[in-house]
């Protein structure tokens, strides 16, 4: 059976032709694919990809999604690789309660044997206020207060 929901990522992509093929095992071509990836696999809980595609020298030894935040939208700023380095900078958007909330981060990638991993990264965690009118944060393409709000 096809998967033709839309990919929680925000490529506006149905999610099997894009994070879902990498979620199967296909590697992400870019560090902006994975980090994509890698946000789906947040908003689906997807603990064993995380950690599969988590660079050995920083990756935790368990890791557990009981906790993690009602993930609802990803805004990629930039990306670049040179060689088999990589960087993404993006705002992930939550919902924690009530407060809607944004993780910043300046992620660093690296490429070994063919396949992305991600390293680490710089985080900024802040809390904001939608406006009624702004586009929703989950991509969908209506305002937030007919959507999300």
């Amino acid at each position: 059976m096809s998967d033709t929901r839309i990919c929680p990522c925000g490529s506006q992509t149905a999610y099997e032709r894009c994070c879902g093929r990498y979620h199967a095992g296909e590697p992400p071509p870019t560090p902006e694919a994975l980090m994509r990836s890698r946000f789906s696999a947040f908003v689906q809980n997807k603990g064993d990809y995380l950690l599969a595609t988590w660079h050995p020298s920083t990756r935790p030894r368990d890791l557990d999604l009981a906790d993690s935040p009602d993930w609802v939208g990803l805004q990629v700023l930039a990306s670049d690789a040179s060689g088999d380095q990589g960087h993404v900078h993006f705002k992930a958007y939550y919902r924690a309660g009530e407060q809607w909330r944004f993780l910043e981060e300046h992620s660093e990638f690296v490429r070994e044997s063919g396949h992305w991993f991600y390293v680490s990264g710089k985080t900024r965690d802040q809390s904001f206020k939608p406006r009624r009118n702004d586009s929703c944060l989950c991509g969908s393409g209506r305002k937030f207060k007919r959507c999300c709000g």
